[in-house]
């Protein structure tokens, strides 16, 4: 499939970048919150954590070394054939008890 004005195609990875894809057909006009919904399933990452809880996903952008936010558009963050990577949100002490 070629893209066209209105799609891109990007490669996406997890963390220790053992998994990757290639996604063709990118929506410009799709929010970066909405890659990481439909990307997670294709690279087989978890969409909660081992104790239940759901893991929320921030995107790196390779290029610029930079991170994404979920409302920004796909057309106005990346270029053509960016790589982009998954990396999920760790909330260090998160599920100890209070003291």
């Amino acid at each position: 499939m070629t893209p066209n004005d209105d799609t891109l195609t990007l490669e996406i990875t997890d963390v220790s970048l053992q998994k990757r894809i290639r996604k063709h057909n990118v929506r410009r006009d799709a929010s970066v919150g909405d890659l990481v919904q439909e990307s997670l399933p294709e690279l087989r990452l978890p969409a909660t954590s081992s104790n239940g809880e759901p893991l929320t996903y921030h995107v790196r952008l390779e290029r610029e070394g930079r991170h994404l936010h979920a409302s920004e558009r796909i057309g106005d963050a990346v270029r053509a054939d960016d790589s982009v990577m998954l990396l999920p949100n760790v909330d260090a002490g998160a599920g100890g008890e209070a003291r």
